[in-house]
């Protein structure tokens, strides 16, 4: 099918007449993509615990802590808005010269980012090195484009399930890191009490677990990682603008039976137009605009629920909270990451064959509503009845309808990945969807829980349901299907 007879609403695929069978995930080539993703997680969220503490001691602040809050914020927000500004070139890049080289840069920047960010006794240090990490890391939708590669729409939905296992891992580690070895001397003055580097650098430790962890990462994908595009050019030839004469010209093809593209997929992939990734204008179409856009407002409702889940559980009863201390907290939130992953593993490829990518995308965002309904009911019945049995049933209820939440983000990579016009435009294509969630996560509002404007906060949440809602309702009902 060439570029001209494809419109907006043009499967990449065309249904078959029979469902076939599932095809076995790559295992070699997938674990060491999932091994890759938990690189990302364990860098960003390793400082959430000492974050605001080290805010505290560069003195930037002068005393004040209301202003902590400020720039730490400030600190992340940053972060976003540099990946924003680079995300999309990264992901366009790795669709000329290959993915791994995009890879092997994104590892390399985390790791110098990391040395860099726990060495800084400045609050424009600080900011620097948090804005080099997210310059140089476009990984995050580079390795979906590559996930994509080495799937087929048969077992895209069970490869998407594996995700949030890495981020889980990642994301639950990392706190315990950050919380376990800063500040070592006063943690553990008989073993690091003599260390005058310690002490002058005190985060150091705990910023050298996923520095390490990222130049430990580089070396498997430059020793393991097999690239899985087909056409692809040199860097010097591609800085040189010449990539267009080699995108017609000698084809690439990764080796390797099961951890390499299929036969029909290479052919596909090799076949016309479909071998050369389109300019950024072609992949402004609705279909992908639409994907983006929901993947947007799925993350804006997402950051607003993990902000004031957190501070909820923490804020004293008689104020709208729980009254719940560090430990409950840490406990919740991991025993969640854990069962989340699990049951994103076990439960969402056979739910999704099932019913398909619409309707979970549709029920899981319809379950923000009581999901966001049971915060103030938990206090309401708290503050009757104490931490009883029926409260923690109700936190249980919670986190579950939370899990059917998380469902959205495999459906709606899904989606990204077969918007693309051609399989050669998937890094692109991911880059524009990622580019928005960038975007949101750089200028959307960190919300700050006011136990006396409390409502107000679930009025807010209530509307971005709404409006995840009312976008699933322009993603069409068929996907990418054989």
């Amino acid at each position: 099918m060439s570029q001209q007879q494809l419109d907006e609403e043009t499967p990449l695929l065309p249904p078959l007449q029979q469902k076939k069978a599932r095809t076995p995930l790559p295992w070699r080539q997938f674990s060491i993509i999932l091994f890759l993703q938990v690189a990302e997680p364990l860098s960003s969220q390793v400082i959430a615990p000492f974050a605001p503490q080290l805010i505290r001691d560069i003195g930037i602040t002068n005393g004040d802590e209301t202003s902590v809050g400020y720039y730490v914020g400030l600190m992340y927000s940053l972060f976003f808005a540099a990946q924003a500004l680079t995300v999309l070139h990264w992901s366009r890049i790795s669709d000329h010269i290959g993915r791994k080289p995009v890879i092997l840069t994104g590892l390399l920047g985390i790791s110098i980012s990391m040395c860099c960010f726990c060495l800084s006794t400045t609050f424009p240090g600080l900011v620097l090195s948090r804005a080099l990490s997210g310059a140089l890391n476009g990984n995050v939708g580079v390795m979906k484009s590559m996930m994509v590669d080495i799937t087929d729409s048969t077992n895209l939905a069970q490869a998407y399930a594996y995700m949030p296992l890495a981020w889980s891992t990642g994301g639950t580690v990392g706190p315990l890191i950050g919380g376990l070895l800063s500040r070592p001397v006063d943690q553990f003055p008989n073993v690091f009490g003599n260390s005058q580097f310690l002490k002058t650098y005190p985060y150091f430790l705990a910023c050298a677990v996923p520095a390490t962890f990222s130049a430990l990462a580089w070396i498997v994908t430059f020793l393991f990682l097999r690239e899985t595009v087909p056409t692809r050019v040199t860097v010097g030839r591609f800085l040189r603008g010449k990539y267009h004469e080699d995108t017609t010209h000698g084809h690439e093809t990764p080796t390797g039976s099961s951890d390499s593209l299929s036969t029909e997929d290479t052919a596909r992939s090799t076949n016309g137009d479909d071998a050369k990734p389109l300019p950024l204008r072609s992949l402004l179409i609705p279909r992908v605009i639409i994907a983006a856009g929901n993947y947007a407002a799925l993350s804006l409702l997402d950051i607003a629920f993990r902000d004031v889940q957190p501070l909820f559980f923490a804020t004293p009863l008689e104020f709208g909270g729980l009254g719940l201390d560090p430990p409950q907290i840490g406990n919740i939130l991991a025993i969640y990451g854990v069962i989340n992953g699990l049951f994103q593993i076990f439960f969402f490829a056979d739910l999704h064959d099932r019913f398909g990518s619409k309707i979970i995308y549709s029920t899981a965002m319809a379950a923000g509503i009581p999901t966001v309904i049971t915060f103030p009911i938990l206090n309401a019945v708290a503050r009757v009845q104490g931490l009883s049995f029926m409260v923690w049933a109700i936190v249980g209820l919670q986190l579950a309808l939370s899990m059917i939440l998380n469902l959205a983000y495999s459906c709606i990579f899904i989606y990204i990945a077969a918007a693309s016009p051609n399989p050669a435009s998937f890094g692109a294509t991911s880059g524009i969807a990622q580019l928005g969630v960038s975007i949101v996560r750089a200028i959307g509002p960190r919300i700050r829980y006011n136990p006396d404007h409390a409502w107000m906060i679930y009025y807010y949440m209530i509307a971005l349901v709404c409006i995840g809602i009312f976008a699933s309702l322009f993603l069409p009902r068929q996907v990418m299907e054989e």
